[in-house]
């Protein structure tokens, strides 16, 4: 019989090692705030003994924490916690753009993407997961097994609105969000970006203003290009998100037909809007009657542990139109997503049919398997952690290589950063001088449709940290040292 274990001892039917278990203590006590930066941590032997486990599995738990950057061993002396470099400061809330800005699809989004691909590049460029993260070999036997047990089913279309057990799965987990839905409510899409499209479908024609986030993912603006729609941006803090007043001054005074955001982790800022202005902004959008898609595809991935509300759980007229996918957290290549489109519902279902017909029969079956047989949440909360020490080591890095002057956002959730450097740097050429190099970058510019954010770029936490990779953030700060320096010569 499995009996639990006494306070102070570590647990030992836990999926987690009994080293794994010992370096998730001591980093708890990091973040928690009772080790400091600097303070000695228990000796080897004083902790072995605390947690009745050997001094090597003790060692083993340090020697993790070393390589996570959290503690570092002085000879004759200890372990201590790490004392982190200076860390860059925030980037200040952007401004609003004051006319609609009309959309031209660009190639170099194509270029970035085709990078992250190539083996010799280090990819920061595009926003993928790396598969070691994934419980790729997982979902791979799942599907093996669901095409096998149904081989006829799993060749065929399926229902427009998508696999039932699927949408019966992804509307239990609406709850984490604060939303309360069902099945019918929901409309399966090939991946976020193929949801976003079919609600801009329904609430926009060729033409419309669609009011945005500045900056704002590039794969939105493609989409406003490839539908003949015009973009107005709105200022933007790094920690909060949308400006409200900003926000309700252009719905006064143009003509916007809808509202595209991410409140949760937005990318590339990595904000996070409170509770109280998610109410705020459906109280805004609700006067100008401007419906509301919103793209939680960060969502799940929070570090605090506390899943930010979507909007959408305020939202008690059918104005917001949900947009999410599993391909930040579970398998980017399977391409499940989906929409609540609320009271657009029906028309995003007919757009659907007339664009794609049906969501891939299989790996929908697979992702609903993988749901139901358990382990999902044990494996987020370990996929959270490894992101919010990913990103906390980038903007240590950052803070280390690139110009003075620098600034890096603090996301609290997901796994981008957008680092603004001092002016006079190009981003575009830096790109392509990292390119050079070997590592790869999504310049500033790919973010807006008003030639802004020349001085910026978005880095992708998402890959595992090496040395190879402390090197490339190194390279591509020298290059910006390099143009900076020429730019103040000049």
């Amino acid at each position: 019989m499995r009996t639990n274990p006494r306070p102070g001892q570590l647990e030992r039917h836990s999926r987690n090692t009994l080293y794994e278990q010992v370096a998730d203590r001591i980093e708890n006590l990091i973040h928690g705030g009772t080790l400091r930066p600097g303070a000695r941590i228990p000796s080897v032997r004083r902790l072995s003994k605390q947690l009745s486990v050997s001094v090597t599995t003790v060692l083993e738990g340090y020697r993790l924490l070393e390589d996570k950057g959290f503690i570092e061993a002085r000879p004759q002396s200890g372990y201590y916690v790490r004392v982190p470099l200076q860390s860059p400061p925030v980037p200040e809330k952007t401004t609003s753009c004051e006319q609609a800005t009309d959309l031209e699809a660009g190639d170099l989004v194509l270029r970035i993407l085709r990078e992250a691909n190539r083996p010799d590049i280090v990819p920061l460029g595009a926003a993928v997961p790396s598969a070691e993260f994934l419980p790729t070999a997982r979902l791979n036997r799942i599907l093996s097994q669901v095409v096998r047990r149904d081989p006829h089913g799993s060749q065929l279309y399926d229902e427009v609105t998508g696999l039932k057990s699927l949408r019966v799965q992804i509307a239990r987990r609406a709850l984490e969000s604060g939303v309360t839905t069902n099945p019918d409510e929901i409309v399966t899409t090939a991946g976020t970006q193929e949801a976003i499209h079919l609600c801009l479908r329904a609430v926009t024609k060729p033409g419309d203003t669609v009011a945005v986030e500045s900056p704002t993912y590039y794969g939105l603006l493609e989409a406003l290009a490839g539908l003949h729609l015009k973009s107005i941006e709105i200022a933007t803090d790094p920690n909060e998100g949308i400006c409200l007043t900003d926000l309700d001054t252009a719905l006064a005074t143009k003509s916007v037909r809808a509202c595209v955001l991410v409140p949760s982790f937005g990318n590339p800022l990595g904000h996070c809007m409170s509770d109280d202005n998610r109410r705020e902004l459906l109280q805004v959008l609700r006067k100008h009657d401007v419906p509301l898609i919103e793209d939680d595809a960060y969502g799940d991935l929070t570090f605090n542990g506390v899943r930010p509300k979507a909007v959408k759980a305020f939202d008690e007229h059918g104005q917001v139109l949900m947009c999410s996918s599993f391909s930040k957290t579970l398998a980017p290549g399977y391409r499940i997503g989906w929409a609540m489109p609320g009271r657009y519902k029906t028309a995003v279902e007919k757009l659907k049919f007339s664009t794609s017909v049906a969501t891939a029969t299989p790996t929908q079956m697979a992702v609903a398997a993988y749901l139901e047989s358990g382990g999902f949440d044990r494996y987020l909360r370990g996929l959270r952690r490894t992101y919010r020490d990913l990103v906390a080591r980038m903007i240590g890095s950052v803070g280390e290589h690139f110009p003075a002057g620098t600034r890096v956002t603090r996301p609290q959730g997901g796994h981008v950063l957008w680092v603004e450097m001092p002016e006079g740097i190009d981003s575009i050429r830096l790109h392509e001088e990292a390119l050079s190099e070997g590592v790869s970058i999504a310049p500033g510019p790919l973010f807006t449709a008003t030639q802004r954010y020349t001085n910026c770029v978005r880095l992708n936490c998402a890959i595992s940290w090496t040395p190879a990779v402390d090197a490339a953030i190194a390279t591509v700060g020298h290059l910006a040292k390099i143009q900076l320096a020429k730019a103040q010569l000049s």
